[in-house]
């Protein structure tokens, strides 16, 4: 768990009839990371062809996607929900796949295209509402109609037997008809549409034997009679949109289960051709290659031998052994062996960079570091209860990708650290005394400045020293890492010489020490001139060493690279700048470390404001104002200060500690299995 997994490379050849049910083999297993054997480079690329696939993966992966999007319209995600059978796998007719799917899409579109229509006349109808609103009355609306750029206000009598048709006629455009006066004849009307439909409209008036007539009083005060006529319309429309939805979604609902066939069949036949996009052939037989982990060499080697009768010849590879032979750096992928109770910060490491192959993965570790960081930060036994049942109600009901999923489930660690830091505080809540105090009274120390003789924790400026030595001693496991790192991989020049490497960790732990004893003399003296030169005079002259090594490693390599009488000079300058660089990134990040107690006292802050403001509002016979404004200071400062104490926490660990040894830019181990990679 502490190092990346081990990894062989193989390299295999079977005979041609083998293909098909090998191809099926390595799908079940899904542990070869695939590498086209042409891309190493090994001289024997001239002798092998690649595989002419007869189905493109691309088209494959693209008719998938167009089937998840029909899917969607129901709630279903295939990619999540389904597990993939192998047994399932046939032969996909692409054409007739595609031509379902359109003929699918042209039942859907049938609604979508009516949906939108109604959506053009909704806006119509709210935009005459909204006009109509804007008036004191309609008598303006009516005075003033013609200055309007899309309304028009018609007044006028029709005969009562042909007012039925005529309202079912003009709802065909966005309008209002208000009836007055209505008797056995005729009515008297109002009709209020829009001017771009003044064409038809004046012709279904002349239809219908409208006659222009004058303004009555009953229709001056009728502008929220109008509103509500519009918004009776806008209600109709709505429901209907709705009512079409619910059909498109039945559509869909009724082919499910033929859709998630097909999506099964196209997702297998996309990976199977995936694999063998990765073959090379002769005439009569089939190559392949690519990384397993080494604990799995003997799975992979037992499935070849089951399919292929053991007619095939295999050759594994040591990364070393394959380095020396094409002598070039190779690409090896990378596999973290976390257990999945630590994916959460599994992803906070990936998500800053793959470690290199064979170098540490700092998972547990920074599982650790960021629950202490975060603990200290945001420290409070009722607050980090409601992060603790928050992630862990996402993440036993919530519907997450992978990521957010992850993020879900680091808040329940967050939580638990936040509540053990609680207790060291005894603050719950921002309230004293509920809970025991196991360490120090944070809430005191910050409301006084200082607490009593006795306490582990008389002041802030020992607060600020205590988070001084937790960098100190993150940093110093940085170093230790890294020289780990270098002795694994045998670079002895950056062992050495580099910033990070013995002679810059003995010139840190040398100023360390001569800041510790500058401050143990009440900052009046040095130590001794003998211990300044050991602690750092003498690595800080060691280092001019590094520009010298480089020069010789780079003129071992490339034997025509200049000495001139510059280059001692050009060293000496590469030297003093090292220096300035050492010092001044060193004691950046040393006291970065100081934000944790600036986090956890803003965090004491703002909560002791809070509580200060519900006393006072009870004092003044206010207590419903008060819990209110408590409450809610809570969940601002949930959500404030442990968003700050999250990413705080994670940048300590990206750029104090994961700068001192974190070897990145590796490649994911990526092998082509049923489980989607």
């Amino acid at each position: 768990m502490m190092f990346t997994a081990r990894m062989k490379y193989l390299v295999a050849i079977v005979l041609d009839k083998h293909v098909d049910e090998l191809t099926k083999e390595l799908l079940s297993l899904g542990l070869l990371h695939f590498v086209k054997f042409q891309d190493l480079q090994t001289g024997l690329e001239a002798k092998v062809s690649s595989v002419v696939l007869s189905v493109s993966t691309a088209r494959l992966q693209e008719i998938r996607k167009r089937i998840e999007s029909f899917l969607s319209i129901v709630k279903v995600y295939p990619g999540v929900q389904k597990q993939i059978d192998l047994d399932r796998l046939r032969r996909v007719d692409l054409e007739a796949t595609e031509k379902s799917l359109n003929d699918l899409a042209d039942r859907i579109q049938g609604f979508r295209e009516r949906q939108k229509a109604i959506q053009q006349e909704i806006l119509k109808h709210e935009d005459i509402k909204r006009q109509v609103l804007l008036f004191g009355d309609l008598k303006s609306g009516l005075q003033a109609g013609s200055q309007y750029s899309f309304l028009n206000f018609q007044i006028g009598v029709l005969a009562a037997e042909r007012l039925g048709d005529f309202k079912a006629e003009i709802d065909a455009f966005p309008s209002v008809v208000l009836t007055f006066r209505e008797d056995e004849n005729a009515a008297s009307l109002l009709v209020i549409s829009m001017k771009r439909d003044d064409a038809q409209v004046d012709a279904l008036l002349e239809k219908y034997g409208f006659q222009e007539a004058e303004v009555i009083p009953e229709m001056l005060g009728a502008k929220e009679e109008v509103a509500a006529a519009v918004e009776k319309k806008i209600s109709a429309l709505s429901a209907e949109q709705e009512t079409l939805n619910t059909e498109s979604q039945a559509v869909v609902a009724g082919e499910r289960d033929r859709l998630l066939d097909l999506w099964e069949n196209l997702r297998l036949n996309e990976l199977y051709y995936r694999i063998q996009s990765y073959f090379s052939r002769t005439s009569r037989t089939v190559l392949f290659s690519g990384w397993v982990p080494a604990a799995r060499q003997s799975a992979v080697e037992q499935g070849i031998r089951r399919i292929t009768g053991g007619s095939f010849y295999l050759e594994w590879r040591s990364p070393e052994g394959l380095e020396k032979e094409t002598r070039r750096r190779v690409n090896v992928p990378v596999q973290l062996k976390n257990p999945k109770l630590l994916s959460p910060f599994q992803m906070l490491v990936t998500n800053f960079s793959i470690p290199r192959y064979s170098t540490i993965d700092p998972t547990p570790i920074v599982a650790i570091l960021y629950l202490v960081m975060f603990g200290l930060m945001f420290g409070d036994v009722g607050q980090g209860l409601v992060l603790f049942i928050a992630g862990l109600l996402g993440a036993l009901f919530g519907k997450f990708k992978k990521n957010m999923k992850e993020l879900v489930k680091l808040l329940v660690y967050c939580g638990g650290a936040a509540v053990l830091g609680g207790f060291a505080f005894g603050s719950f809540f921002g309230l004293p005394g509920i809970v025991p105090t196991l360490w120090f009274n944070f809430d005191e120390l910050v409301a006084s400045g200082s607490l009593p003789p006795g306490s582990p924790v008389q002041s802030l400026i020992q607060m600020l020293v205590i988070t001084l030595y937790f960098g100190i001693g993150v940093i110093a496991l940085g170093l230790v890492l890294n020289w780990i790192n270098l002795i694994r991989s045998r670079q002895w020049v950056k062992l050495v010489f580099e910033r990070t490497g013995i002679i810059g960790g003995w010139m840190y732990f040398g100023g360390v020490y001569t800041v510790y004893r500058f401050a143990q003399s009440g900052f009046k003296a040095l130590p001794d001139g003998a211990a300044l030169l050991l602690a750092l005079g003498l690595p800080a002259l060691l280092f001019i060493g590094k520009p010298v090594a480089e020069f010789v490693e780079r003129k071992i390599h490339r034997p025509e690279l200049p000495l001139t009488p510059l280059t001692p000079l050009r060293f000496v300058f590469e030297w003093v700048v090292e220096l300035l660089e050492f010092f001044s990134g060193y004691l950046s990040n040393t006291l970065s470390f100081m934000r944790v107690a600036g986090l956890g006292v803003a965090h004491v802050a703002l909560m002791l404001a809070f509580t200060k403001i519900m006393e006072m509002l009870n004092e003044a016979g206010a207590p419903a104002v008060g819990a209110a404004v408590y409450v809610v200071g809570n969940i601002f400062v949930i959500a404030l200060e442990g968003l700050s104490a999250g990413i705080q926490s994670l940048r300590l660990n990206y750029y104090e500690f994961f700068s001192k040894y974190f070897k990145g830019s590796g490649e994911a181990y990526r092998p082509v299995s049923l489980k989607g990679t």
